[in-house]
């Protein structure tokens, strides 16, 4: 049986396994995505993979203020 069938020619997902979607942006801190992005990828072209792919990198400093557990609580 050959492998070739499992191999595509796609944009693989950027997931790290890390998903923990922010509360007030609903993006996954792990792999910046947002919750729709994540629901449908499997059914995006290509170049929409590649789209967002792109966008990710510009996602992350929206995240980085964000502070939670203890350093949260000590701030009210």
């Amino acid at each position: 049986m050959s492998d070739d069938v499992w191999k595509r020619d796609e944009i693989e997902s950027p997931c790290v396994r890390v998903c923990v979607v922010h509360p007030v942006e609903r993006i996954c801190t792990g792999c910046l995505r947002s919750v729709d992005e994540i629901t449908r990828w499997s059914r995006m072209t290509s170049e929409e993979r590649a789209r967002i792919t792109a966008a990710l990198p510009d996602r992350a400093p929206s995240l980085a203020r964000r502070r939670g557990g203890r350093a949260a609580r000590l701030k009210r």
